[in-house]
């Protein structure tokens, strides 16, 4: 073999080393990918779970806190409407007041 010999047949090797690591590059980067997609994928499926999850959480102590004002505001509207009003004390307090005024 001659050096021109040797030398093509280094020039080819090193070609298909190249070849190889190119190739193997595509490869990782393809698998980096498709993991990627794979774990974002998950992430966005237990996101979406969660927020569904906390959603619906809110949403029911929103109606229990909302029915548990209405409860509270018609107890204190029967409280109000069962207390009767007492002129004669009224008219003696109104009485006072006005005196200390003038």
């Amino acid at each position: 073999m001659d050096n021109n010999e040797v030398l093509g047949h280094l020039l080819k090797i090193e070609s298909e080393a190249a070849e190889l690591v190119d190739n193997a590059q595509a490869e990782a980067d393809r698998r980096v990918a498709q993991a990627e997609k794979e774990k974002r994928a998950a992430y966005d499926e237990r996101y979406r779970m969660e927020n569904e999850r906390l959603e619906n959480e809110f949403q029911k102590s929103k109606e229990l806190t909302q029915q548990r004002y209405l409860e509270e505001l018609e107890a204190y509207k029967q409280k109000i409407s069962s207390t009767g009003v007492d002129m004669d004390r009224f008219s003696v307090l109104l009485d006072k007041f006005v005196m200390e005024e003038a």
